[in-house]
């Protein structure tokens, strides 16, 4: 799962990359402080894929991964070179989500970059640069197109006419999303505005509920994910250990952190469910997979070659695993299944996949 990060300059995106990803990217008062992209992993924290470790002790605990790409911030003009431009959309074009993080609140440390706050003014910015982007992105895919679908190329063709409902909704001045074509339509052109939204509003003490009201009111009106995160204070507990930390949360009253909040809506945005594997003594894994995704592509994820060859999937959930703790049992009371091809991967299933290698090296599973 990878997620790009976007926004005005002084939205603290900077400041968000590093909680979310216990990192130290430069943070200053100033715009334009990221002059290149910060790239960040971060395993993503699953209770149940601690349990599966503790409970069959293997060598190795693998979580699934969320992969954060923090660019320069967008402004007024950025198609036009205004600011830096917008060359640094290059960086997420291939990610699978965007996180538009947006301020809320007046901080005079920190100057806005438009000097007052208004979160809707400055969503709409950002987006008109990124529909702007895309539009030229479009034109230039149309134009390669057009040549190759005059020597009767049939995917050419089919390829020509989507960028032309493509271009014709970017020039209305309305995102790709918007054109009716579904998102595995145009996943190739790697158009910005075809992705999935999680709205973030970056808030304070000092952050008005009715203008984050509005904020979330436009996120629902685009059917995006919408997140409220204190990107400052997530910041400063970096260096916590983690009881420490869940102890300052809780003191504040807030019930689960940041990057969990993201983790959470970005997943729903997504449409992704997690599966788990256990590899013997070797590896115990959690993966991430599109909801009603079939046992051959789940096994597909974690070599090619097993869904090639795949035979069939010993599959049980992890609530019952959790509850009887010894597959022995989940064996004699039934509850182990052989699930073929069209088997559809349910959320917290717990796989072992059989299959015919396609070559001599032995693939771990």
């Amino acid at each position: 799962m990878e997620i790009g990060i976007i926004g005005l300059p002084n939205a603290g995106k900077s400041t968000l990359f590093n909680a979310l990803t216990k990192g130290h990217a430069p943070v200053s008062g100033y715009p334009f402080t990221t002059i290149d992209s910060n790239v960040g992993i971060v395993a993503i924290p699953d209770t149940r894929l601690d349990f599966l470790f503790d409970l069959f002790q293997p060598q190795k605990k693998t979580p699934a991964h969320i992969k954060f790409i923090d660019i320069a911030g967008l402004v007024k003009g950025a198609s036009r070179g205004e600011g830096l431009g917008n060359r640094f959309l290059a960086y997420i074009r291939e990610a699978d989500a965007v996180l538009h993080l947006v301020r809320t609140f007046e901080n005079p440390e920190v100057s806005h970059i438009l000097g007052s706050i208004d979160p809707v003014r400055d969503v709409e910015i950002v987006e008109t640069e990124l529909i702007l982007s895309d539009l030229e992105s479009a034109e230039k895919a149309l134009q390669k197109t057009e040549t190759a679908a005059r020597t009767g190329d049939k995917n050419a063709k089919e390829k020509k006419e989507k960028l032309e409902k493509i271009k014709i909704c970017l020039s209305d001045a309305k995102p790709a999303s918007a054109s009716g074509l579904a998102f595995e339509e145009i996943r190739e052109f790697n158009l910005l505005t075809s992705k999935p939204v999680l709205y973030a509003a970056n808030i304070s003490e000092k952050t008005d509920r009715e203008t984050l009201q509005k904020l979330k009111n436009y996120a629902e009106s685009k059917n995006s994910g919408f997140i409220e995160i204190y990107s400052k204070l997530e910041e400063e507990m970096i260096e916590l250990e983690e009881l420490e930390r869940q102890q300052f949360l809780k003191e504040l009253g807030i019930e689960i952190s940041g990057l969990e909040k993201v983790i959470t809506e970005s997943k729903k945005l997504l449409n992704l469910i997690s599966f788990f594997t256990v590899a013997g003594k070797e590896e115990t894994r959690a993966w991430n997979i599109k909801h009603g995704a079939k046992a051959p592509q789940a096994a597909g994820k974690i070599h090619s070659d097993m869904e090639k060859g795949f035979i069939r999937a010993e599959v049980y959930n992890f609530s019952d695993i959790e509850k009887h703790k010894n597959e022995k049992i989940l064996h004699e009371k039934g509850l182990i299944r052989s699930e073929g091809k069209d088997y559809v991967i349910k959320e917290g299933d717990v796989c072992l996949f059989k299959f015919t290698p396609f070559r001599d090296t032995p693939i771990k599973v």
